[in-house]
């Protein structure tokens, strides 16, 4: 690829999370920080495989990190990680100067109280994303959602034009929740979007409508790292196999921020929505069983998860099969949004707009495309970096 400003050195890319002082962002950032001191192995990031590297994707020594939040440290919160297990305290205590740079870069969030957002917010958060691109001389920005799961939002979905949610703005009437709002910031700033949480985000008929106006790609929803990411893998085998799945229950225990979250019923109701349909999207009929996400406090940022998986093979005869998937959510999701944030870019950099279906391989619900099961997501997305890596791409 010819890149325009070689005498700069590598393509810089803006990464700006929603969520910046959580968990996920800041174990992302971490990682980022100590892979460009090369103070950090690439294990778990997709992005470092043959297959997908042959993108032509956008360096992680070329990433600069800034985003929203409300309150907290992401110095802070680094520490408690480091005390939790979660990342190692040496890694933490090589990059902490460097991290602190980037807790500077974080600015207020939206806080929609109210359920209703205004011109002034959207434009506050719109000059925050063009101030971080300038300042920081940046090819582009990559907006990260990383908070806390919303509520599904179907007032949202009510807003079918761009024009309608214009008006709806300036009238200080729009029911965009936080999500929304940041999609909206980010697409009129001209950065593309990664919806890695359940909530709402771009996913409004306006929204859409503005993403597509601006040449803007986006991604989403609900980042596949855990229980989904077996049953998608697992699901194919039994379809493949010709054996009857009768039932699928799914247990998950979790503690940390997301655990929190998830207590709430309303909030758990968009993440159980997402984790439930790839089985009947793989299998092809619905299937019985319970999704349960329960917060235990004493988990800390860890979380636990087991599937029962009831099923009918040849003349009849019943089976079972039992899993157990534990891990860390924050040290899962982290390299994932890096993936996505150098995917997204490489996309935008190439002219692709609104949703990537070939990044579906990366979430529960992968929107822009239908297919689900695993495999099939993993060779979509080799196809299409095949093709990036023999397009070159347009000017900043």
């Amino acid at each position: 690829m010819v890149n325009d400003d070689t005498a700069r050195g590598p393509r810089r890319t803006g990464i700006w999370f929603i969520g910046a002082r959580g968990s996920v962002a800041t174990t992302a950032t971490i990682g980022a920080l100590a892979l460009a001191r090369g103070a950090a192995p690439v294990t778990g990031l997709v992005t470092e495989l043959d297959e997908i590297a042959q993108a032509d994707l956008p360096p992680i020594d070329g990433f600069v990190i800034g985003g929203h939040d409300l309150a907290g440290s992401m110095v802070e919160r680094a520490q408690e990680l480091a005390g939790s297990g979660v990342v190692p305290a040496a890694t933490v205590a090589a990059v902490l100067d460097d991290l602190a740079v980037v807790d500077s870069r974080v600015r207020p969030g939206a806080d929609t109280t109210d359920g209703l957002a205004d011109r002034s917010t959207t434009d506050r958060l719109e000059r925050d994303l063009r101030a971080f691109r300038v300042e920081n001389d940046l090819d582009r920005v990559v907006v990260v959602d990383v908070s806390s799961t919303e509520p599904p939002s179907p007032e949202a979905a009510r807003l079918g034009t761009l024009d309608e949610l214009d008006r709806a703005l300036d009238a200080g009437t729009a029911p965009l929740p936080p999500s929304s709002l940041y999609a909206y910031a980010a697409f009129r700033a001209e950065c593309p979007f990664v919806e890695f949480t359940p909530s709402t985000g771009p996913v409004v008929p306006a929204l859409e409508e503005l993403a597509k106006s601006q040449h803007l790609p986006w991604a989403g929803r609900d980042g596949k790292t855990g229980e989904t990411l077996l049953k998608t893998a697992l699901a194919p085998m039994f379809a493949t196999r010709a054996l009857a799945v009768r039932s699928w229950s799914a247990f998950n225990i979790l503690g940390g921020g997301d655990g929190r979250t998830l207590a709430d019923p309303a909030a758990a109701a968009s993440k159980t929505a997402t984790k439930a349909m790839a089985l009947e999207a793989i299998l092809g009929y619905p299937v019985e069983g319970p999704v349960r996400i329960d917060h235990v406090a004493d988990m800390g940022d860890w979380k636990t998860a087991w599937d029962h998986v009831s099923f009918e093979g040849f003349l009849g005869t019943r089976m079972r099969m039992q899993v157990t998937w534990e891990g860390c959510d924050s040290a899962l999701a982290a390299p994932l949004v890096l993936d996505l944030a150098r995917l997204v870019a490489r996309a935008h950099e190439v002219g692709h707009s609104g949703p990537v279906a070939e990044l579906g391989f990366f979430f529960k619900e992968p929107l822009g495309g239908t297919t689900h099961a695993l495999g099939d997501q993993w060779q979509a997305l080799v196809r299409w970096c095949a093709t990036l890596g023999e397009t070159p791409g347009s000017a900043a």
